[in-house]
């Protein structure tokens, strides 16, 4: 446990608001082409054999388990060769992976295509890494929300976008255009400055130091673990209670309330940023998740429609609280720890958080129904209060 004002002992040099920016749109142009397919699996397999895509739930979760699995290691490597090479292999990776899986025969080519992609990507640690090495204090934090804004953003698109795409070529061939999206990415990171960090006394670049306790790596970890376990969660089985609450939503409308905690992010997150304190923020944030997810089972009980989409901006508010907390928790953790070695566990437990959650979601919503995961979702984010509390003192 960790209880300290932060007081910086590195400045940073480098990284301009245009590098960020590249940076930031790197991110969502890899994320856009690893969000945006999945969804499509259950089309892809029966021609590989699997007519009724029994696999689809597994091959899933095959890409995130595989990240979690070797984001410490490709940190650790960033931190001794270089954040700028370690971005450029993770790019590079997922375009390597989406070229083997528009080749594939067979659900085991399948498989382990998805298993490269997660064990040669990892974006978005690679990201994180990258931005820390060449920022800090109130900057690192803004960019940081920026990059999470880019992946909620793909989340919201690309799944529409593949859809329309879907309708006109083959699976495999959509995973043979989405290697251009990283590609493109891995080309404009070209152009960018390796970021490097310096011991000094002066304040960090870009802003004045920021206040608020540092957290261990494990305590940052355990706390984005148990978020989004907490949200993600709640995503799987949300179309099914969508039919069950109202019966007339069309699949747009399915479609938007699934976007719609993601939207409030996007439109919210800019002007919570400087006013919100680490620990009260990601305190509240597990508050409004917990009445959010809480809102889908009662919605269901009650066949309520303005109570579900209550429900979703209640996610939506929490969503914003939580990660907009969490990155500057984790900019006050980069100060004193490798941003490769920070980033690569923090994200190793994120995917193993989303893992956990799709598990657990498959299981519930089988003895329960649909509405069963959100609940344990309100449940996680209830228990998870105190483990905030706790590990700010």
């Amino acid at each position: 446990m960790v209880t300290a004002t932060l007081q910086p002992s590195v400045t940073t040099s480098g990284l301009r608001r245009r590098h960020v920016a590249a940076v930031v749109a790197c991110h969502f142009t890899a994320a856009f082409a690893a969000l945006g397919l999945p969804p499509y699996l259950p089309q892809l397999l029966p021609a590989l054999g699997d007519p009724h895509a029994y696999w689809a739930g597994v091959l899933y979760v095959v890409p995130t388990a595989a990240t979690a699995l070797s984001a410490p290691l490709w940190g650790r490597l960033a931190d001794r060769y270089g954040r700028k090479p370690l971005l450029l292999r993770a790019q590079l990776g997922l375009a390597v992976a989406f070229l083997l899986a528009s080749q594939v025969q067979t659900v085991t080519a399948l498989a382990a295509a998805l298993a490269l992609q997660g064990l040669l990507g990892g974006t978005f640690a690679a990201t994180g890494a990258y931005l820390a090495a060449g920022l800090s204090g109130p900057r690192l934090a803004k960019a940081l929300t920026a990059a999470q804004a880019s992946a909620r953003a793909a989340l919201a698109v690309a799944p529409t976008a593949a859809g329309l795409l879907a309708s006109q070529v083959d699976v495999r061939a959509m995973y043979a255009l989405a290697a251009l999206g990283p590609l493109v990415a891995a080309g404009l990171t070209l152009t960018l400055p390796e970021p490097r960090r310096s011991t000094t006394s002066a304040p960090p670049a870009g802003g004045s130091p920021m206040s608020g306790p540092v957290l261990t790596v494990w305590q940052l970890s355990a706390l984005e673990a148990a978020f989004v376990l907490a949200t993600v969660v709640t995503f799987p089985y949300l179309l099914p209670v969508v039919q069950v609450v109202w019966p007339a939503a069309g699949p747009a409308l399915a479609g938007a309330l699934f976007a719609l905690p993601h939207v409030c992010y996007l439109l919210a997150a800019p002007f919570v940023l400087p006013r919100l304190a680490p620990v009260g923020g990601l305190s509240a944030g597990f508050v409004l998740v917990a009445l959010g997810a809480a809102a889908h089972p009662a919605a269901q009980a009650w066949a309520s429609p303005a109570l579900l989409v209550t429900g979703r901006l209640l996610l939506g508010a929490g969503l914003t609280c939580g990660l907009v907390a969490l990155a500057k928790l984790a900019a006050h953790a980069a100060a004193v720890n490798p941003p490769g070695r920070l980033f690569g566990t923090v994200e190793a437990w994120s995917k193993a958080g989303a893992v956990a959650a799709g598990l657990a979601a498959s299981v519930l919503a089988g003895l329960s129904g649909p509405a069963a995961p959100a609940l344990l979702g309100a449940v996680i984010a209830v228990l998870s209060v105190p483990l905030v509390l706790r590990s700010s003192r």
